[in-house]
């Protein structure tokens, strides 16, 4: 069957009301789009299903305090907290770090590919995960990767309208988000995380932090095993401790170092057509680009790439275009100078 017969069907049993039917075609047709590589189609029909058959059977199921945790969620009332719903491409391979944090990954996405095994002899499977280090080291993406690499559907969270200065209402908005996430189960991902941890700023009463990270803690027990939340920050110091604690991995993401900036340009250029008018120019501001992150190394690269690009008539352009690498050296002059960051002795 091809793809138009699958809708054809789903459209027929739909209009018949024959849910039985309806399911098994939508089942084939998921199946149908994995095997030809529609995976990113197949993962959202699949989320639909997953939720659909959730809503229909969860009434009351767990409580977290005196909420029911898997009440149905309008998608109209969270809709504001949630930036996208998004599904990824990336794998292990789009991503450059030393050796230390690749195999924490590589272990934390182990563990859900054989959560069967785990759950076979009752050990705990890893399912809360904190990235800190300095901004534009790799933290997002990792996310991403892992999101990749299981094939589920990320929530990414709107941590601005999360956070409210009405008493209790930041409480209120994670648990809307942690109970739709554990519905589809899918994977939340909460950038800034340690803002969480502002929230005395907003309101008089001291005691609101205490009620949202003790919100945080019950969510984070009654989190399906095979949900994800990922929370990322750059000043991991500023968590309260008892949060940390309760992470099953902590990830610390470096500034790159020499050998890991030859790897990110190896990786921006791989199948690009573009190559260094002066490779031995180019390593010299390679050395130069220690003290950045691999967010602003690669923004210069790409930067160079297209001035490059454009230095050329369209007539004149070929499969292989030269980078300027005295343009690329000069991008990262100014980016190093912007960012207040020393350059190498």
């Amino acid at each position: 069957m091809s793809q138009f017969d699958y809708i054809k069907e789903i459209a027929k049993y739909g209009l018949e009301n024959d849910q039985e039917r309806l399911l098994s075609v939508l089942n084939q047709l998921v199946e149908y789009s994995k095997k030809t590589k529609k995976v990113n189609f197949a993962i959202q029909l699949q989320s639909i299903l997953k939720e659909s058959i959730r809503q229909q059977s969860a009434n009351n199921l767990t409580k977290v305090g005196s909420d029911s945790y898997f009440q149905r969620i309008d998608d109209r009332d969270i809709q504001e907290l949630i930036l996208e719903k998004i599904t990824s491409d990336y794998s292990l391979e789009n991503i450059v770090a030393e050796d230390k944090v690749m195999n924490n990954l590589k272990h934390f996405i182990e563990e859900h590919e054989r959560i069967e095994l785990l759950q076979r002899f009752n050990l705990p499977v890893s399912n809360k995960l904190l990235l800190h280090g300095p901004s534009g080291c790799g933290k997002t993406l990792a996310s991403y990767v892992i999101a990749g690499e299981l094939k589920k559907m990320m929530v990414v969270v709107n941590l601005g309208a999360i956070v409210s200065s009405k008493l209790g209402e930041t409480s209120k908005n994670l648990s809307k988000i942690f109970k739709k996430a554990s519905l589809e189960d899918c994977i939340i991902f909460i950038d800034e995380f340690d803002s969480l941890g502002k929230v005395r700023d907003y309101s008089q009463d001291h005691g609101e932090m205490k009620r949202v990270v003790n919100t945080i803690l019950q969510l984070f027990d009654y989190l399906p095993q095979s949900s994800i939340v990922i929370a990322a920050t750059n000043q991991k110091d500023m968590l309260d401790t008892a949060l940390t604690r309760r992470f099953d991995s902590i990830i610390e993401f470096s500034l790159p170092t020499i050998s890991q900036i030859k790897n990110l340009v190896e990786l921006t250029l791989n199948k690009s057509g573009f190559v260094f008018s002066n490779k031995k120019e180019a390593s010299k501001v390679m050395t130069q680009c220690v003290g950045l992150s691999y967010y602003s190394i690669q923004k210069t690269l790409l930067t160079a790439l297209k001035r490059s690009l454009f230095q050329q008539s369209d007539d004149n352009v070929k499969n292989i275009t030269k980078i300027n690498s005295h343009i690329w050296k000069n991008l990262v002059i100014s980016e190093k100078k912007s960012l207040e960051v020393t350059s190498p002795n």
